[in-house]
């Protein structure tokens, strides 16, 4: 497994696999990339996957700082060191990430796609029916993550993802907790929460793609409503199953940001 040095020490850890257009996961901070395996599967046909784990989880050091401003400092590095040019899809936070790369550095990310996630944050979210408007619900769930870790991830992982039966979820917890320990999530889970990328989103133009759906009691489809007037140069795409479910979704509009790439490799 590839590994990237920081200035600090830290090593983050990436693999790569397939030939074509740099597409870059910037997966949740404590998410597993399990979650994206049949998207991931079917962009390596014709696509070279970067995936990597953030710093203090998985394989990477277990160092912090864990903020934002570090994570997306990594991912620019990343980026850079696989090639740039990339179209980069992020997840939550993994969002949040890639816009302030994005903005930062157009040469390094075509574009970003964001199957769940929403970088504006709480200026789309407040006074909404999703979980994500609540403060109420915000300020429980982030004393949960420091009291009661696989409690507040078994709460996450059963409200967004209604389908998931108690043996599944007692599983996800488990891997979590074993990829990300609780002093990497809480400063996380915390900066997440306050962040707002708004800006950073906005300079992105049609560059940013984010798809939407009414089956998250976390985002409503009403936050997705008041994004479109916030980016309205972004491509929100409102879908009726959930983008994970349908990786296929992902895939083509992958598909359509490379077709030129793709065609140009195929001539030579």
């Amino acid at each position: 497994m590839p590994r990237l040095s920081r200035p600090d020490g830290v090593e983050i850890a990436w693999e790569e696999c397939g030939q074509g257009p740099l597409v870059v996961l910037a997966n949740q901070f404590f998410g597993q990339p399990e979650i994206f395996e049949d998207l991931l599967a079917d962009l390596e046909q014709d696509h070279r996957i970067v995936t990597y784990d953030v710093r203090g989880t998985g394989e990477s050091t277990w160092q912090g700082p864990y903020d934002l401003d570090t994570d997306a400092d990594d991912l620019e590095a990343l980026v850079e060191e696989a090639g740039g040019a990339a179209v980069v899809i992020g997840m939550a936070d993994g969002c949040n990430r890639a816009v302030r790369v994005a903005a930062a550095r157009p040469d390094l990310v075509a574009a970003v796609i964001t199957p769940a996630g929403n970088p504006v944050g709480r200026v789309a979210s407040e006074g909404t029916e999703g979980l994500a408007g609540s403060e109420s619900v915000l300020a429980a769930l982030l004393e949960m993550f420091g009291t009661d870790y696989r409690g507040a991830l078994r709460s996450m992982f059963s409200s967004a993802n209604p389908g998931l039966d108690e043996e599944r979820v007692r599983e996800r917890v488990q891997i979590t907790v074993e990829r990300c320990p609780q002093e990497a999530a809480v400063p996380r889970m915390r900066g997440w929460i306050d962040d707002n990328a708004h800006e950073q989103a906005r300079a992105l133009g049609g560059r940013l793609w984010m798809l939407e759906h009414g089956n998250n009691l976390w985002f409503s489809i009403e936050i997705a409503k008041r994004t479109r007037a916030l980016l309205p140069e972004a491509h929100i795409v409102e879908v009726e199953d959930g983008p994970i479910s349908r990786p296929d979704i992902t895939a083509g509009i992958v598909r359509k940001i490379t077709a030129a790439q793709r065609t140009a490799l195929r001539a030579g």
